[in-house]
């Protein structure tokens, strides 16, 4: 187990019978601030998958950080559990004891299975939660930033592909329309896509986006499952789960470009040499995905859309530099955002350490 947790700064395994909770909260490196990352709560098949789970989504924080250019580090939680079933106040005030006792090394908030609702419950044991609704003193609704971001991503990806960040008449797959795909989805319509192609295994949320697309005039074309892979589009932009992008689906894409929300889209980071040896344009999940990251950061140090959606911009730019990163150096796109990321962690560790020497934030201070 151990050699599992190599490179990761801290793994804490929580345990409380009389709530059922049963959780893990992984601090990979805290060397640009404290740890920030969100919370998923899936039934995991065993403690060692989502040991497996939280220690590769927390490795991905640490790098989204630094990308994103916030004073944080990487961390990640998660609750095993079915979230349609074992939700209760009392699990997630249990929740919040755990994340208190790290004494302000983790910030936590909502991630997949999880709600800014059930956070409120454990904003009553810590400080340490971000992300929950304006009406509690929180930011509000993290997807909304994590899409723009995407929108931004794809615009920067067009302008290397097309010589235009104008999106108008392409055709876009997109995987999983949950809190961030179906916003997504919505941007598209509104900028002016030649057609939409989903798949969802909520019948609901694909309803929704259909029945937008009728009024917005925009062709919806809906697949099953692992059809998505195959179909014929300009960009695959992947919102749902991480590790899709394998050889065998790899090997089906006839697409220009992957650009989406999803963490950890890559099984390995090899398969991103076999994206560029198909000459498909892979924009990092980490880079394109940062809008909520950011939103969650800037809160602690009181809410500004304004200032958020500046921040989030940042990300087109930032998404040309890896680009240009990879073709100067021969690299595959994973390879320049990484190598960018580790320097910059770099340069700005031994700041950041003498900040942290002197003062704690105020934010980091239980009130």
């Amino acid at each position: 187990m151990f050699e599992k947790i190599k490179g990761h700064e801290q793994v804490v395994f929580c345990n409380d019978e009389e709530t059922g909770l049963k959780a893990i909260i992984a601090i990979h490196n805290t060397s640009l601030g404290p740890a920030l990352g969100g919370c998923r709560m899936q039934p995991y098949a065993s403690v060692d998958e989502a040991l497996e789970d939280v220690l590769r989504l927390s490795r991905g924080m640490t790098y989204k950080c630094a990308a994103a250019d916030v004073d944080f580090g990487g961390g990640k939680a998660v609750i095993i559990g079915d979230p349609a079933k074992d939700k209760s106040p009392e699990l997630f005030r249990s929740f919040g004891q755990f994340v208190e006792s790290l004494n302000g090394r983790f910030y936590t908030g909502t991630d997949m299975g999880t709600t800014p609702e059930d956070f409120v419950h454990a904003l009553k044991e810590t400080n340490c939660i971000v992300g929950v609704d304006e009406v509690y003193g929180g930011s509000g609704d993290s997807s909304i930033p994590t899409a723009h971001g995407v929108i931004f991503g794809l615009q920067a990806t067009s302008q290397v592909l097309f010589g235009t960040d104008n999106l108008i008449g392409r055709t876009y797959a997109i995987q999983g329309l949950g809190k961030v795909g179906a916003k997504v989805a919505e941007q598209l319509m509104l900028a002016g896509a030649k057609k939409i192609i989903v798949a969802d295994i909520n019948p609901l949320a694909i309803l929704e986006v259909q029945s937008l697309a009728e009024k917005m005039k925009t062709e919806v074309e809906v697949v099953n499952g692992d059809e998505i892979y195959g179909v014929k589009a300009d960009y695959f932009i992947p919102c749902a789960f991480g590790g899709i992008l394998n050889d065998r689906t790899i090997d089906q894409l006839q697409v220009k470009a992957v650009v989406g929300s999803a963490n950890n889209q890559l099984m390995t980071e090899e398969n991103g040499v076999l994206l560029k040896n198909k000459g498909i344009l892979y924009a990092p999940d980490y880079i394109v995905n940062a809008g909520g990251l950011i939103q969650v950061a800037d809160e602690l140090y009181e809410p500004n859309k304004e200032r958020v959606l500046r921040q989030t911009k940042a990300i087109y730019t930032s998404l040309l530099n890896v680009y240009k990163r990879a073709e100067d150096g021969g690299l595959t796109t994973v390879e320049a955002a990484n190598s960018f990321c580790e320097q910059r962690m770099k340069s700005r560790a031994r700041r950041n350490s003498f900040f942290s020497h002197m003062k704690r934030p105020k934010w980091a201070v239980r009130i």
